[in-house]
């Protein structure tokens, strides 16, 4: 895709507005829409989200992400961005600002989650990347993010099982994962 095609396709979706129902997102050139989440999905948002202390960190729920020198602009589940450096206004926020983003995986996400996002985050440099997963019942914590495009990935991975505490040391805090639900009668993947 060249750049010009990439910004007249950034151009149309920041004017396109989905049919209720959708989320629709940019992944290296290509627009992807999806179907609401699952029940499980957005209890797992909200529990994740009320573990994050507000005196120090806004976490935000389907905010544009700019990822420089990408054709991306994700919508992570959640994204954590620091009280001091969040913009007043602005559909797209810099990936820079980001400290954390946070994606829960749905039936039809395990590839875009765990490979496609995981690496477009790794280029824009998010610090971490948490990539909850309710058909293997288990968080992913994807740390110190390194190289370019495509070639982008993480160093680090931690792995918890539901039921287990997801250590958050960038956030300071412990991720309480006791209550996070799993799909009935998904089958397993092969991800991470």
């Amino acid at each position: 895709m060249t750049a010009v095609d990439e910004r007249g396709v950034a151009e149309f979706l920041a004017r396109f507005e989905p049919p209720d129902g959708l989320k629709v997102e940019l992944l290296r050139g290509e627009i992807v829409m999806m179907a609401s989440p699952d029940l499980v999905h957005n209890l797992i948002v909200l529990l994740t989200e009320r573990q994050i202390p507000l005196d120090r960190w806004y976490p935000l729920q389907t905010q544009d992400v700019d990822v420089l020198d990408e054709a991306s602009e994700p919508v992570p589940d959640l994204v954590v961005v620091a009280r001091d450096v969040l913009p007043s206004s602005g559909r797209l926020l810099p990936c820079p600002l980001i400290t954390m983003a946070v994606e829960v995986v749905s039936k039809t996400s395990v590839y875009r989650d765990y490979a496609l996002k995981r690496s477009v985050y790794a280029a824009g440099k998010v610090p971490a990347y948490l990539v909850i997963d309710p058909i293997m019942g288990q968080c992913v914590l994807l740390t110190k993010p390194e190289g370019k495009g495509e070639a982008a990935d993480y160093r680090v991975q931690h792995i918890a099982k539901f039921g287990e505490a997801m250590p958050l040391d960038i956030l300071g805090v412990e991720l309480d994962t006791s209550e996070f639900g799993t799909y009935p009668d998904v089958r397993p993947h092969r991800y991470p």
